[in-house]
């Protein structure tokens, strides 16, 4: 009798990932762009003090809580001017909890990458379109993000995606 040397797993669903997946995936992204999800600081060196992001949540929900229902997934990459990058981390570090603390938004992560510190990632789940929008009509969107921060980044760039 001959053994099949076919090895391959078939999807349950051909083209579609579930939400276990997809945030297995944004892990494992993480980790090969070498980011740094669950800290920002605002330099590489430990002396000057790493903040974890745990000081700043808004809540204690776990991340299957946070996706529960769906939402609004806006994933974005900022790249800070030469010189700016420091000063980027300082404005987030003071935007980022505000940010938590918004009733919209269902989880919202910042990292930095560590071998590039210039380079910054957002993760963020909102309710729906309403509350993104209502996000960035807020005061401290446009205090931090948009009067402070945005005149120093070399680019950014943002994507919107729909949670299966």
């Amino acid at each position: 009798m001959k053994r099949s040397s076919d090895t391959r797993l078939t999807p349950r669903r051909a083209g579609m990932i579930d939400r276990r997946s997809a945030i297995g995936i944004s892990g494992a992204v993480l980790a090969i762009c070498n980011f740094t999800p669950w800290t920002i600081s605002p330099s590489r060196s430990e002396e000057q003090g790493v903040k974890t992001m745990n000081q700043y949540a808004a809540n204690n929900k776990t991340i299957g809580e946070a996706v529960g229902g769906g939402g609004l997934l806006v994933v974005a990459q900022w790249e800070a001017k030469e010189g700016q990058a420091d000063k980027v981390a300082a404005i987030l570090d003071s935007f980022l909890p505000e940010a938590q603390k918004d009733p919209g938004a269902k989880l919202f992560l910042i990292g930095r990458n560590k071998d590039n510190p210039a380079q910054f990632l957002f993760y963020e789940l909102f309710r729906d379109e309403a509350a993104l929008k209502a996000h960035q009509e807020s005061g401290y969107f446009k205090t931090y993000i948009a009067g402070q921060a945005l005149p120093l980044l070399a680019k950014r760039e943002r994507a919107q995606y729909a949670l299966l």
